[in-house]
């Protein structure tokens, strides 16, 4: 039991004892662990200060697309807003002043090219026609009176001629007859000339009377209604608001097409033949075929725009004039059984040289640009073709900064806004 006990007293730690003092060379090397310490933390210090130093470069990006999407033939270079027109509309109205008596044509309405749309009131023209054709009759009938008295008077001198020359009558006598023969001569001719204008004035008549139809100048559908039976129409709209200038518009539906208007600074792109793709602002999926048919020679000062005629590759009844539409102008397919363009496209911007070659950043998941030498092709407008070096679907940066390097990180302009 002693011998357990002492043992135990053995293993007790004495507290009260006095420490061992230190010696110099540990305390250096713990001076020397913490020198070393300071200065790991400093450098990590001063590398974080130079890298947040430089910030990202905020940069547009633009997607590479292929020279031409599979089954299309060509690629729109400019699109521009119109609307439909025709070039063949008329309103129709009357040639004279008079009372609508009947009213033949309805919106919507087809009508054929001398079919009757509407009549006036024919009483004044009905009646100088019968004016016209009396004074006709009398100036025939005064014909057939003076044309008998001429004979009578011929027949007379000829037998007055036969005595003179048997010394039966005198010289004056015969003279006489022959003066009312020649008299009668004259009378007649003129009775004929008053004939000949009567007969013009009766066709004038007949004209007036026609004047009181009104039929369709050409085929079309009609569009607008602007008269009632009872209404005064004029052509020159003479009595103000009271008075009706046309019966009805109509409008040649086959001589449908497009005006747009092209600013000054894109009109080169227009050119006459060129290929368009028309779509409805109606019929948004329906996407109608053309081409130009003429660039208007003149510009709108106030608006910086060039007018262009578009023609329309189709003809439906869904098409109607005023309509809104959208105008792609396209670049020429290529010829039937020619080879698709090779190659993506991009914008021109986004080409630069670095060491004398041509390149194009590409932009990474981790936003960061990787440089990529190109094999560019040809220019197409504001964009350029380039046949090696990238691929659908890639992000290329436009006008990137001379500073910018391979592996640097950038900021997209859209995303530095939010």
């Amino acid at each position: 039991m002693n011998a357990s006990a002492e043992l135990l007293k053995e293993l007790r730690i004495d507290r009260s004892a006095t420490p061992p003092p230190r010696g110099p060379a540990s305390s250096r090397r713990w001076l020397w662990v913490v020198i070393t310490l300071v200065l790991v933390l400093l450098a990590a210090l001063a590398v974080g200060m130079f890298t947040s130093g430089k910030p990202a470069a905020t940069v547009e990006t633009a997607p590479v697309v292929p020279m031409a999407q599979a089954g299309a033939g060509s690629t729109a270079v400019l699109d521009a807003s119109g609307y439909v027109v025709a070039r063949r509309m008329a309103t129709v109205s009357a040639k004279i002043t008079g009372k609508v008596r009947e009213v033949m044509i309805e919106e919507g309405m087809r009508v054929e090219e001398g079919q009757v749309m509407a009549t006036l009131d024919p009483i004044d023209a009905n009646a100088q026609r019968r004016l016209n054709a009396a004074q006709l009759e009398a100036a025939r009938s005064q014909i057939g009176g003076l044309q008998a008295q001429l004979h009578q008077a011929d027949a007379e001198a000829s037998r007055l001629q036969s005595l003179v020359g048997q010394q039966l009558v005198s010289r004056s006598q015969y003279d006489q007859a022959v003066a009312a023969r020649d008299s009668l001569r004259a009378q007649l001719q003129t009775a004929r000339y008053n004939a000949k204008v009567a007969q013009d004035a009766l066709a004038i008549a007949d004209l007036g009377v026609d004047n009181n139809i009104v039929r369709a100048p050409f085929s079309g559908v009609v569009t607008a209604k602007a008269a009632q039976p009872g209404e005064i129409v004029s052509p020159l709209s003479a009595g103000g608001g009271f008075t009706r200038t046309g019966i009805g518009t109509i409008v040649d539906m086959d001589s449908l097409e497009v005006e747009v208007e092209v600013g000054e600074a894109f009109i080169g792109r227009v050119q006459p033949k060129m290929p368009v793709e028309t779509v409805l602002n109606a019929y948004p999926d329906w996407k109608i075929p053309g081409e130009v048919i003429a660039i208007v020679p003149t510009a709108d000062r106030g608006k910086a725009t060039v007018k262009v005629r578009v023609g329309l590759g189709v003809k439906d009844d869904r098409i109607v004039p005023e309509m809104g539409v959208r105008v792609s102008f396209l670049e020429k397919a290529a010829p039937a059984g020619t080879d698709a363009p090779k190659g993506v496209r991009i914008p021109a911007t986004a080409i630069v040289q670095r060491d004398g070659k041509p390149v194009a950043f590409v932009l990474q998941a981790d936003d960061t640009v990787q440089l990529q030498v190109l094999q560019p092709g040809q220019t197409l407008n504001k964009d350029r073709q380039v046949l090696s070096g990238l691929s659908a679907g890639q992000t290329v940066v436009v006008n990137p900064p001379d500073s910018l390097k391979d592996g640097d990180k950038v900021a997209l302009a859209g995303a530095a806004g939010k």
